[in-house]
This record gives C-alpha cells, sequence and structure tokens, in this order.
C-alpha cells in the first residue's frame, strides 16, 4: 500500500485529499475543500493545515508522496506556479519545497491537464493503454499527452496546449485566438457561439429557447444551451453540432500526429456526448488518416466526480514513480 496526498489548487477553491494505491487501484480516504486564500503564503499553510487533519483521522499514518494539481504555466521541474491568470500573485511561488520540507516526502507537480491525464491512464477510460490523450474541455481546452507509457510535458512543460491551435481563420476567442480549438470546444467558446446566434435571430424576430431576449443575453451558458438542446432547439442543437465539427477536426489532427489508442475528453464532453459525439465523429472520419483513426477510440472521462482528486493523487504516484526510475 502506498499512502498519498494529493492537492488541487483552483482560483477559487482547493481541494486536499488523501487515498491509498495498491497494484493498479487506489481508494480515496478522505478529503477536505476550501477557498482559495489570495495570498500563496496562506494558501500553503491551509494546505497543510487539511492535511494534517486528515492525517489525525486516520491514524496519523506517513505520507508517502503529495501531487499537486494547478492551472499552468507551471515549472514542473523546479516546483514552481508562474502567474496562472485564476491565480494573480502567484508568481514564481514555490509549491515543492515547503510541503516536502514539513511532510518529508517527495512532491510532484503538473498542471491540471497533464494531472487528469495521468488519472484517466491509471484508473479511468485510459486504462490499459500505452498511447492515450486527454482533453480537458471545460473553462479551456488543454491536452495532457500519455505517450509510449508516459506523461509527455515537453522541453519546457509546454506540450499539450492543444487549444491554441487555430481550426478557422475566425470564430470564437479562446486561448487569446480567434477560430482556436478551445474559441470553439469550451464553455466560454459554446456560450459565445449561442451569444452570436441568440443576437442574429433577436435581429430578426423570437430569440431561442436559451435567450428569448436581449436581457438574456448576458444568461447565456454552455449548461442552457445544452438545456435547450435536449427540449429540441434548432438554434441549441446547431451550436453544439458546430461545436462537435470543430471536436472532430481538432481530434484529427492529434490522431495524426500521435497517433494513439485512446482519447479522453473530460467535463462539457463528458456531460453532453449525445449532442457532441455525432457531429464530431462524422468530422473526425473525413479528417483524420484512416489507419491512424482505425485504432482509436474517442471515450468520455471514467472517473466522473472523483477526477479532480485523483488527478492530484496520480500526479503524487508518478513523481514516486520518476524517483525510482531514476534510482535505478
Amino acid at each position: 500500500m502506498t499512502l498519498l496526498a494529493g492537492v488541487d489548487i483552483g482560483g477559487t477553491k482547493t481541494a486536499v485529499c488523501l487515498g491509498e494505491a495498491s497494484g493498479p487501484e487506489v481508494r480515496l480516504l478522505g478529503k477536505a475543500r476550501f477557498a482559495t486564500p489570495a495570498a500563496p503564503e496562506a494558501a500553503l499553510d491551509a494546505v497543510r493545515s487539511a492535511l494534517e487533519q486528515l492525517l489525525a483521522e486516520n491514524g496519523s499514518p506517513r505520507i508517502q508522496g503529495i501531487g499537486i494539481s494547478c492551472g499552468g504555466p507551471l515549472d514542473s521541474q523546479a516546483g514552481l506556479v508562474l502567474s496562472p491568470p485564476n491565480l494573480p500573485g502567484w508568481d514564481r511561488i514555490d509549491v515543492r519545497t515547503p510541503l516536502e520540507s514539513y511532510f518529508g516526502g517527495p512532491v510532484g507537480l503538473q498542471n491540471d491537464a497533464n494531472a487528469c491525464a495521468l488519472a484517466e491512464w491509471r484508473w479511468g477510460a485510459g486504462r490499459g493503454s500505452r498511447n492515450m490523450i486527454f482533453l480537458t474541455f471545460g473553462t479551456g481546452m488543454g491536452a495532457g499527452l500519455i505517450l509510449d507509457g508516459r506523461l509527455y510535458a515537453g522541453t519546457n512543460g509546454m506540450a499539450g496546449e492543444a487549444g491554441h491551435i487555430r481550426l478557422e481563420a475566425d470564430g470564437p476567442v479562446g486561448y487569446g485566438k480567434p477560430g482556436s480549438f478551445e474559441g470553439f470546444c469550451s464553455g466560454g467558446g459554446i456560450a459565445r457561439l449561442a451569444s452570436a446566434a441568440a443576437e442574429r435571430m433577436l435581429a430578426q424576430g423570437p430569440g431561442p429557447l436559451f435567450c428569448r431576449s436581449a436581457a438574456d443575453l448576458g444568461g447565456i451558458t454552455a449548461e442552457t444551451v445544452a438545456s435547450a438542446a435536449h427540449r429540441g432547439d434548432p438554434a441549441a442543437l446547431e451550436v453544439f453540432e458546430t461545436a462537435g465539427r470543430r471536436l472532430g477536426r481538432g481530434l484529427a489532427v492529434l490522431v495524426d500526429l500521435f497517433n494513439p489508442q485512446r482519447i479522453v475528453i473530460g467535463s462539457i464532453y463528458a456531460r453532453q456526448q449525445d449532442l457532441l459525439e455525432p457531429s464530431m465523429l462524422a468530422e473526425l472520419e473525413k479528417e483524420a488518416l484512416p489507419r491512424a483513426l482505425s485504432v482509436c477510440t474517442v471515450l468520455p472521462a471514467g472517473l466522473g466526480e472523483n477526477l479532480g482528486d485523483l488527478a492530484s493523487l496520480s500526479v503524487a504516484l508518478d513523481r514516486l514513480d520518476a524517483d525510482r526510475n531514476a534510482a535505478g
């Protein structure tokens, strides 16, 4: 049995958990959540206190490894958080050293896409594969790459920024780029596509179910559009068809480049697979190399509500594996 701790640092909430890994299985022992303090030092103090409490509740065993999942950019090798947009003031913050010094075990740090990729590969929909891509498809669009049975992060940790790929000359803005993968395939991107459609309809007459009047434009979200689509609203269905087609086009690039066995997609895709999959598959089959596509399966994330907790635990396990491999 390997006792692991996980820390998921978000812009508004931080989650801390304990887990026990044994062979190919993992079991959550407990978790705690709290609002992320604005000051990094206060946040790390809160993490330490939460871990101490969880350890006390489980008989105060010794942690063998700690994993931290956090939005990028990061310097994972140095254990530094490098000014993520959702964590203002966290500029070159060392999150590894304080926890290693206090708890005495190794600490790993990865961005959220990489962490989720590791978790889905070990315990979720990617289990049993050697080449897998995980896509976030939530607030943003990022990718975690498992290639030849290990996480691939790139030369300076920037591998997997699939959301920055331009799919069209113009379109919704995502990752600072109009027409990007993230612009079409993210919560914000779907909302922007829907807002544009609603404005066109309102200029000519009645609005769609998700936006009956101009006063509703500010309240459009991917969730409200999905609800309208499930009620048969044509405009909402068209928005998801568009997002699905662009998803398929983006996946085709990844299939042709990396020849994966599985592509696992989280968040919005996992919840709205029925709306996105038909147009995604049609575009993917049209755009990808048939031989590469023939060995690739696209699946929704399999870990459900536990993905965030298991993602941080998988980072801890990945760090332990790396240390053992380095030791020979």
